[in-house]
């Protein structure tokens, strides 16, 4: 089974939108590897550019924000950006549905949790690390300076659990067909 976690990057902001992720101008490129420099050139954090060759993404393997994670087009050139970054878990307050369902189906863990838990893990200091624990819908995050973890137990069907422990959608048909 694929293992989920690792270095965690934070994104303190709603409405991330699929624009942001990956702009308009590269859903021409007919490779996912193509999308890899990209990933969330677009992003603005409190009005000024991200800058997407930043090492905390680079080594990132999660995403945390806010709500609303994923919102604005359809597109899975979105989620294909994460997946050849390494990126295999997004936790937010929320998702847009589509983008959500996306993710499983390339094999990537979309993970819901309520606005306490997700201000929990804002408020950890240092470098975050998180795990997943996909058989107990649980995970925990640690900081670099010690303290306690912050352990969160999520929802998920059973169905987009196979998706996603599979490798996704293509994977998974492969396995039962």
């Amino acid at each position: 089974m694929k293992k989920f976690g690792g270095p965690a990057i934070f994104f303190d902001r709603n409405d991330i939108n699929t624009d942001e992720i990956i702009p308009a101008k590269y859903l021409t490129e007919i490779t996912k590897t193509a999308l890899k420099p990209h990933l969330l050139e677009d992003l603005l954090l409190d009005g000024k550019a991200f800058d997407p060759t930043a090492p905390a993404l680079q080594n990132a393997n999660v995403v945390v924000a806010r709500e609303n994670f994923g919102c604005g087009s359809s597109r899975e050139h979105a989620v294909w950006a994460f997946e050849v970054n390494d990126i295999n878990v997004i936790i937010a307050e929320s998702f847009a549905r589509i983008f959500r369902q996306n993710m499983f189906n390339c094999g990537i863990l979309a993970i819901q949790l309520p606005k306490e838990d997700i201000n929990k893990l804002f408020a950890i200091e240092g470098d975050v690390a998180i795990d997943v624990d996909m058989s107990k819908c649980e995970m925990t995050a640690t900081s670099t300076r010690g303290g306690e973890p912050v352990v969160c137990s999520f929802d998920m069907n059973s169905f987009d659990k196979d998706l996603v422990s599979a490798g996704g959608w293509l994977a998974y048909a492969d396995q039962k067909f």
